[in-house]
């Protein structure tokens, strides 16, 4: 038994540098969490989720080149990331679209703009047993 808890790495997937730098600011004020990379789009999100193994992904939806749910959709074909939660951060709060996300195998929807509480809250509660 340790005393300590494992590390939790996240990636962060956001066309926004402002938002990524935001959400790198909120999630490594906890001792517990590491962002392990940042991604603009898509594209560069597949390069950094093969070779990160990221143990938490966040995901924005309104991207270029393709949108997250795709993304999650996507991430979620690949054997090793069958399991890996992913969350969406987005200004979309609707029905549709989180139904979308859960159907493509989002575990957690958190709406811009939140409190940083939340945003820990959701990530510690999404690696929990």
């Amino acid at each position: 038994n340790s005393y300590f808890m494992d590390v939790i790495s996240v990636l962060i997937i956001d066309d926004s540098a402002s938002i990524r730098a935001v959400l790198r600011a909120i999630l490594e004020y906890s001792p517990q969490i590491i962002v392990c990379g940042e991604a603009a789009d898509a594209y560069e999100a597949r390069s950094l989720i093969k070779k990160l193994h990221p143990a938490v992904i966040t995901v924005d939806i309104e991207m270029p080149n393709m949108d997250g749910i795709t993304l999650v959709q996507e991430a979620k074909k690949l054997p090793a990331y069958k399991f890996t939660p992913m969350m969406m951060l987005t200004t979309e709060s609707s029905d549709e679209k989180k139904n979308a996300g859960r159907a493509a195998g989002a575990k957690a929807w958190l709406v811009k703009p939140f409190q940083p509480p939340m945003l820990l809250a959701a990530v510690s509660k999404l690696i929990l047993p």
